[in-house]
């Protein structure tokens, strides 16, 4: 079964709910005429009754009419305009007098009925609202006072109104569902746009955005989140793009190198001094490009990958001692004093492979760009439910046009360029990336031809 559209389905639940309302409101204008038209029908009756009642006069036993001859003529003459009939039983329901409308035909008693009563009854096969009125002797009962009023014309009235509510229902469902299938068509328009402008976006053509509505409704709000997402994904994409282009770069760099060099070595023969000397060089080439597929691989396996992290209790200090150690040989060329300082043993629940990854990727580069005989300062310090590390160096320093793109993948800020120092410039977008993951803030306050620190704080 093919659904209905978004339209339609606006549309039919509109018309569900309106279907109800108006069946409500036709329900209760019927039952307000009814009630009416009877209330109307009873007045008159009571009206009769009262009349009539003064009409008669009980003698012994017996109901007599005051002026029977003038009552009859009287009768006779407004039978147009009161259709009233009248008509007196004695105290079995025996007939005694009638009107004259009523002609051969006779009212029915109904001794089963509580007196004084209006209720609907049967003239032959006209549709009647009757009372029976009682007539007293003293206490005792001698006869009643039946009166009823014909409601052909009551029931005239109430067809006809149930057969327009009846025709017109339908004919205003109808009418209601174009109307609202219009109005519903116009409040979605957007969708469409949406819709639109989704058919034209590729991979190739992120520029397209949909067209906000004029009014700030629901749609506005969904038209905007949208239009978000397509700039959110297409700085991904670009992003990616640029990323692969630098992968790419970096990568075909050392590769370069070495086939440059091998090309060079197999041109001639030469002494095992000059073999050693470009083989050396390809190695170190080799390693370069080792340590970015490390580093790129690093960059691709943690990439929000929450559910990878194994927490446990760790010492900061063992940690980084274990971090210095590794990285003497480094320190001694560069003719560094490295400091380590902190008050206590600092323990942190957190995940010790990716945290000891953060404070070697500050510490190489602490390290690397330090002038030759400088200092490099390590501190941990607790406050309150956070924990800060500190790595303080004072070499070149970061400039400050530079500060904002320095945890961008493959950048290197204008002095590294310029000096003879070799990276891949993801260092700290790693560092950057592994902060995040673990949730740790990271800071960093540099000054050209000063130094640089980079403080990592961590929630308890």
């Amino acid at each position: 079964m093919q659904r209905l559209s978004f339209k339609n389905r606006i549309a039919s639940n509109y018309l569900f709910s309106t279907a109800l309302l108006i069946f409500v409101v036709f329900f209760v204008i019927y039952a307000i005429v009814r009630y009416s038209v009877y209330v109307k029908v009873n007045n008159d009756i009571k009206i009769e009754v009262a009349k009539h009642l003064k009409e008669i006069e009980v003698i012994e036993n017996c109901v007599l009419l005051v002026r029977e001859e003038q009552w009859k003529t009287a009768q006779v003459n407004k039978v147009d305009v009161s259709p009233a009939f009248i008509q007196f039983v004695d105290e079995l329901g025996a007939l005694v007098e009638k009107s004259p409308n009523l002609k051969q035909k006779q009212l029915n008693f109904y001794s089963e009925l509580p007196n004084n009563t209006l209720f609907d009854a049967k003239l032959e096969n006209i549709a009647v609202r009757q009372i029976q009125v009682p007539l007293y002797q003293g206490s005792k009962i001698i006869g009643y006072l039946i009166v009823a009023v014909s409601l052909v014309d009551t029931a005239l009235v109430l067809n006809n109104l149930f057969t327009v509510l009846v025709v017109a229902y339908p004919l205003i469902l109808i009418v209601l569902f174009l109307i609202a299938r219009f109005i519903a068509g116009r409040s979605i328009k957007p969708i469409s746009s949406i819709i639109q402008t989704s058919n034209v976006i590729t991979k190739d053509n992120l520029k397209s955005r949909i067209p906000l509505p004029a009014n700030r409704d629901e749609l506005f709000t969904l038209s905007k989140t949208i239009n978000n997402l397509l700039d959110r994904v297409e700085n991904a994409i670009e992003r990616e793009k640029q990323f692969t282009s630098d992968a790419s770069h970096e990568l075909r760099t050392p590769l370069a190198v070495i086939k440059g060099t091998l090309e060079v070595l197999v041109r001639k023969p030469r002494n095992p001094e000059e073999y050693k000397e470009k083989i050396e060089y390809c190695i170190l080439e080799v390693n370069r490009l080792n340590n970015l597929v490390d580093e790129l691989l690093l960059l691709a396996r943690f990439e929000n990958q929450k559910q990878n992290l194994k927490l446990e209790e760790i010492s900061l200090n063992n940690l980084i001692a274990d971090t210095i150690s590794r990285n003497k040989v480094a320190i001694a060329d560069q003719k560094l004093k490295l400091n380590f300082e902190f008050s206590k043993e600092l323990i942190v629940k957190t995940d010790s492979y990716l945290f000891s990854i953060i404070i070697n990727n500050l510490l190489t580069n602490a390290i690397k760009y330090s002038n030759k005989g400088s200092d490099v300062l390590i501190q941990l310090h607790e406050e309150h439910t956070k924990i800060s590390c500190s790595i303080i160096d004072y070499g070149i320093g970061i400039a400050k046009d530079d500060m904002d793109k320095i945890f961008n993948q493959f950048y290197r800020s204008k002095n590294t360029h310029e000096s003879e120092i070799k990276g891949t410039g993801l260092g700290l977008s790693i560092v950057k990336r592994l902060c995040d993951l673990l949730e740790f803030d990271i800071n960093i306050e540099s000054e050209e031809s000063k130094g640089t620190k980079v403080i990592i704080t961590i929630n308890q």
